[in-house]
């Protein structure tokens, strides 16, 4: 005789026929969660970033803020150089270029020298660069310092002698000219420096415009922007200048 269907076992059917084509529920193992498991989920949830998403990073490890960085370093970099420049060619030293053949064969004309005043008191033999405000002629002018204040200076023309306080002057710098007597203008000699003052002449001395006439006379030493330290250019020539 055909028994009817229990209920229960009708139940039990069903739900293995709503469960099938299903994976099984993984099992908890009994220690927990694992804890970077737990990390995981929370990151995703706080930063709205799928934890299995990789965020690729950016090359070289660059960053907005390393970019700023890198930039206020190198504008500070360049504010030091320049304001060291401008420091050293202030109070230390200057450029300053030879215009015209009156310190040949010492100096050239184009020649570039750097010059410096620091510390610095005109002596004999220096090679000065100064300003003539009186004489008419525009920007710096080369010579060499042949007397100081208080110094006599005495110029014999045929001979090419220069005498300093009655002592002869060993000047192998000078561009001499056989033949000719050296070039005299309206200064008389002997002559005695003023206080504050330089006598100079060019070592071209039939070339050069110097102490021996009144357009420059003695020069004051408040105009003088210091002594030639050595020569930049040409790079043939570089190097101290005597």
């Amino acid at each position: 005789m055909r028994k009817e269907n229990d209920p229960e076992e009708k139940d039990n059917e069903n739900d293995d026929d709503l469960n099938e084509g299903k994976q099984p529920a993984p099992e908890i193992p009994p220690e927990g969660i694992p804890e970077d498991l737990e990390e995981l989920a929370e990151d995703e949830g706080a930063d709205g970033v799928d934890a299995g998403e990789a965020v690729a990073p950016t090359p070289n490890g660059f960053t907005p803020m390393k970019l700023a960085g890198d930039i206020y370093d190198w504008v500070e970099v360049f504010v030091a150089t320049i304001t060291a420049v401008f420091i050293i060619f202030t109070f230390i030293a200057r450029i300053a270029y030879v215009d015209g053949p009156s310190m040949n064969n010492t100096l050239h004309d184009k020649e570039t020298l750097i010059v410096s005043n620091l510390f610095y008191t005109p002596k004999n033999n220096d090679i000065v660069v100064f300003q003539s405000p009186d004489s008419g002629i525009k920007g710096g002018i080369v010579k060499r310092v042949i007397a100081t204040a208080g110094q006599t200076v005495d110029i014999d023309f045929a001979t090419w002698t220069v005498t300093v306080d009655g002592v002869a002057l060993d000047e192998s710098y000078v561009n001499y000219e056989d033949g000719t007597v050296m070039r005299s203008f309206d200064v008389t000699f002997p002559l005695t420096v003023p206080e504050g003052y330089v006598f100079v002449m060019g070592d071209n001395r039939n070339h050069s415009n110097d102490s021996r006439g009144s357009q420059i006379g003695c020069v004051d030493t408040r105009f003088i922007f210091g002594h030639v330290l050595f020569r930049v250019t040409p790079l043939s020539r570089f190097g101290t200048v005597g």
